[in-house]
């Protein structure tokens, strides 16, 4: 037996041809802990296919999933003053926003697209709450507004996607100042007779609450998401009182009036054309195209050659044979 042959060139094979497996590979759970391949996540559109459990989703990726083709023209935003009250805590204002910038691969809080689903032309905005906790800022205020203006322009429904821990504290007073500007927003599209559809996903609290998230003429919110202004832990320690089990989830919000519909992630798209052209006055989508009818040109010789010889055996006594389509 040679040991050097049979043993020790085949380990020092295997630790130098050794490959290494990426991290990302896997993802836990947060409600039941299941491991989950990520690209079987990434098909179910970060929805746990465990327990249903609904991940967060980046503005783009949900953006691919809601248009046709997963094709769409993003909408350019007036740039605001950065930095405007030169606010720092622990960081500066400006090292944060280059934080968020690095860490999630976006300009800002809020991404504004135009396409179509179900062959219908919207404007759809979504909140990412992975920049900085999708706090609404400034930008996140132009952004609204640019989305409204283009749909007017446009004359299409807005569908908006919630997603915000509330106002950016780094802007103070500038942050707040934009409720009553997305509300000026949203009435413009009332006055066109445009649809304004929110989809109200987890978590949607404070300032935004408040004003943009809660004027859709139809309310979505996909499944136990958190929707509030002040949270629940806050109003316990206020009223000093336990809140009822599901208090300010989504379904405890559809029993008691504040929304219409809870929707999974995955039928979204098929909802959100629904009811946008119901609300249009358009017939239901057409969910596929079936192939042209085959042209008699193409049929198969045999079968050419069969009609031709039943259509001369049909011709009545004395009459001329039709000509079959060949002839023609």
């Amino acid at each position: 037996m040679n040991w050097i042959s049979n043993y020790v060139r085949p380990r020092i094979n295997s630790i130098f041809s050794r490959r290494e497996v990426p991290e990302n590979l896997w993802s836990k759970c947060d409600s039941c802990g299941t491991m989950l391949f990520h690209r079987e996540l990434k098909e179910n559109l970060n929805v746990c296919t465990s327990c249903g459990h609904h991940m967060g989703i980046s503005p783009r990726a949900r953006f691919k999933s809601l248009f046709d083709g997963g094709i769409f023209t993003q909408v350019e935003v007036p740039e605001p003053v950065a930095d405007p009250l030169h606010f720092r805590d622990q960081k500066k204002y400006p090292d944060r926003m280059r934080e968020a910038r690095r860490k999630t691969a976006e300009h800002e809080a809020m991404l504004v697209a135009e396409g179509e689903i179900g062959r219908t032309h919207i404007v759809a905005a979504a909140q990412d709450f992975s920049f900085m906790g999708g706090s609404m800022g400034m930008y996140v205020g132009n952004a609204i507004i640019a989305a409204a203006e283009r749909a007017v322009m446009k004359k299409c429904p807005l569908i908006l996607f919630s997603a915000a821990g509330g106002a950016r504290m780094q802007e103070g007073i500038l942050s707040l100042m934009q409720m009553p500007r997305t509300t000026v927003a949203v009435q413009m599209l009332k006055e066109a007779g445009l649809p304004y559809i929110v989809v109200l996903t987890h978590p949607t609290t404070g300032g935004v609450t408040a004003s943009y998230a809660m004027l859709g003429d139809v309310q979505i919110a996909e499944p136990n998401a958190l929707i509030c202004f002040a949270g629940p832990r806050v109003i316990e320690q206020t009223i000093r009182e336990q809140l009822p089990e599901g208090f300010q989830r989504a379904e405890y919000l559809l029993d008691h009036g504040m929304l219409d519909r809870v929707t999974p992630r995955p039928k979204m798209r098929e909802e959100l054309i629904t009811i946008t052209r119901m609300l249009l006055g358009l017939p239901p989508a057409v969910m596929g195209d079936l192939p042209p009818p085959a042209s008699m040109v193409d049929e198969l010789p045999e079968t050419a050659e069969a009609g031709a010889e039943k259509t001369a055996s049909e011709a009545a006594p004395g009459e001329a044979p039709l000509e079959s389509p060949e002839k023609k």
